[in-house]
């Protein structure tokens, strides 16, 4: 059961091949043999156990974890953080309605940085999360803990989300497949009262196959005004350009540049046609988007026990986050601009690049990182400068909306997985996840970690 993707557990709980009782202990057990991973927060197995999900749902019977940002009633809700202790959520978020009315049954809650306000999953007062390739390294974040619970066979499929890079940064970081979809397919809770709307809810799985499902699910679930539709293979014909230099005028990893070149000539021998371009983000953009990042820091910080619970206490809250909030508050007149020029930017990038199906990137900057390099309790300065070396290829696409898709279809010598970002047009994920079908089949990576 454990290499089984959502799709064909689903299939064999259908043919009755194996009983979603089965199913639900054996992710159990591996689940708490999972647990030097640091993945989970909270388990809810007996939970999992009561479960009745619908015979005709899609992924009936099929194991998952929600991700400790979102709401699941009766279930603890932590954020990551220290700031709000003891908190057990009263009502559901639409994204948890949307993976039981599918069949999904959740273990638990998934480990997530603080607030989910970085790109890896070391919360302070806990464990890290652990990547399960090499346990010296980062998971990456905020869905770090879904992404390690996938990558380790733990269970399929597993909800996370994207403000920045969430769900593309640990799907590449751990060797799967993440696609931040366009903005207004799936936002998060309350995304839609920002300034700019850049948070959106997804999931991380181990096949292309599985996200175009769990696409098309949601699709039915919820009665999408712009339904993914049927997705096949892309494999001729699109219009791919490919860029590996970072917008920061820093050095990208070599493996990482290596990876893209590779998939642009797999893409080239499969009859599509492809270009190589400069980088379309300008460092302006980049360096704007971490400043309104910081305003969701802000936001957060000041308004906590709004925004997230009553008993919330900033007094707790972590380094990172402080210095991001604090940074933000002495420069307002800096962000109103920085929101101003992105809003510009989106329109022109929308337009500017109608002559590409999709754009081929890295979705790192660097290979992901040994534990603590990136701690939140590092110096703030340090901090920055390495998070925005580390991830400049993600967040811009959260500010424009377009979707994204990482794959994993590139390794370092030693094994290690390196994810490629497939960008495209707005409401067309369907090409992204018809190129990636293609692509799978081309270039077939590990479903699961060695060690794991």
């Amino acid at each position: 059961m454990k290499d089984w993707d959502a799709v064909e557990t689903a299939e064999r709980i259908r043919r009755r091949e194996v009983s979603r009782r089965e199913v639900i202990e054996a992710a159990i057990d591996r689940a708490k043999a999972a647990g030097p991973l640091g993945a989970i927060v909270t388990e809810t197995f007996e939970r999992a156990r009561q479960a009745r999900p619908p015979e005709d749902a899609l992924f009936s019977g099929v194991p998952t974890f929600v991700k400790d940002l979102a709401h699941q009633a009766g279930v603890p809700i932590g954020w990551g953080t220290q700031a709000v202790r003891g908190v057990v959520s009263r009502r559901s978020d639409p994204i948890v309605r949307h993976l039981e009315a599918l069949g999904l049954v959740s273990l638990g809650k998934s480990a997530t940085p603080e607030l989910g306000m970085t790109g890896t999953t070391e919360p302070l007062g806990r464990p890290p999360t652990r990547n399960p390739w090499d346990a010296t390294r980062s998971s990456g974040g905020s869905s770090g803990g879904a992404a390690s619970l996938v990558a380790a066979g733990v269970v399929p499929i597993a909800h996370a989300s994207d403000g920045g890079g969430s769900i593309r940064i640990p799907a590449a970081s751990c060797g799967l497949v993440g696609l931040k979809p366009t903005r207004g397919r799936l936002d998060m809770e309350g995304s839609q009262l920002l300034p700019l709307n850049v948070g959106v809810d997804g999931v991380v799985t181990r096949t292309v196959r599985d996200t175009v499902a769990f696409w098309q699910g949601v699709d039915r679930v919820r009665g999408a005004p712009r339904p993914l539709g049927a997705v096949t293979p892309h494999r001729r014909g699109l219009r791919i350009a490919h860029f590996t230099n970072s917008p920061l005028g820093t050095e990208v990893d070599p493996a990482l540049r290596e990876a893209v070149s590779e998939v642009a000539r797999a893409c080239q021998s499969m009859g599509h046609r492809v270009e190589e371009i400069a980088c379309p983000f300008p460092a302006q953009a980049i360096d704007d988007f971490v400043r309104y990042w910081a305003l969701l820091a802000f936001l957060q910080d000041r308004g906590g026990a709004l925004l997230v619970h009553p008993s919330f206490d900033r007094a707790r809250l972590e380094p990172w986050t402080r210095g991001l909030s604090d940074w933000c508050a002495r420069e307002p007149r800096a962000l109103a601009t920085s929101v101003r020029r992105l809003r510009r930017f989106a329109r022109a990038y929308a337009s500017s690049h109608r002559e590409h199906d999709v754009i081929l990137s890295p979705v790192l900057g660097r290979l992901p990182p040994t534990l603590g390099y990136l701690a939140t309790d590092v110096d703030f300065e340090v901090a920055h400068m390495r998070i925005r070396e580390h991830f400049p290829f993600t967040g811009i696409l959260n500010a424009t909306g377009e979707p994204a898709l990482s794959l994993p279809l590139w390794r370092t010598p030693s094994g290690l997985p390196i994810g490629v970002q497939l960008a495209g047009r707005l409401h067309d994920e369907a090409t992204l996840l018809g190129l990636g079908l293609a692509l799978e089949e081309a270039m077939p990576w590990p479903r699961i970690a060695p060690a794991a």
